[in-house]
């Protein structure tokens, strides 16, 4: 019970963390909204967001470079503090301008998706990572 409630840590179970919410938070952002927008493009396109002009076209590559390639370097845990860089960005557009006049409810899963990535833009990847490795 006393090691329940200790704040002490160990480095390999931070590493192990960072390994958990690297593949959690990279994996179903990859699945579940960068190879949909992909594999619907066409479709997408049409009533995408136009993010400061660039078009609706541009907006979703922008969108799915940083929702595939971004999270598969996350999951990779490859360039990690740089790839989570337009994943951050690209989920604040998302709530606060994409979404801004939308009730809160339907910004949720937006803020709840930047966290992880927050948190490993702050803390790294960890060791059990292709950055950790190349770092030894």
């Amino acid at each position: 019970m006393k090691k329940l409630l200790s704040t002490n840590h160990s480095a390999a179970a931070f590493n192990f963390s960072m390994l958990l919410l690297r593949l959690g938070a990279g994996l179903l952002l990859l699945i579940k909204h960068g190879l949909d927008k992909l594999q619907n493009f066409s479709t997408v396109q049409t009533h995408f967001y136009n993010f400061m002009g660039m078009g609706s076209n541009v907006s979703l590559i922008l969108v799915i470079f940083a929702e595939l390639f971004c999270s598969m370097l996350v999951i990779l845990g490859l360039f990690t503090m740089l790839a989570v860089v337009p994943i951050i960005f690209m989920l604040f557009i998302a709530a606060f301008s994409a979404k801004a006049t939308q009730p809160f409810f339907n910004k949720e899963l937006d803020f709840l998706y930047v966290v992880p990535f927050i948190v490993l833009l702050f803390c790294g990847p960890g060791r059990i990572s292709v950055d950790g490795m190349i770092n030894r």
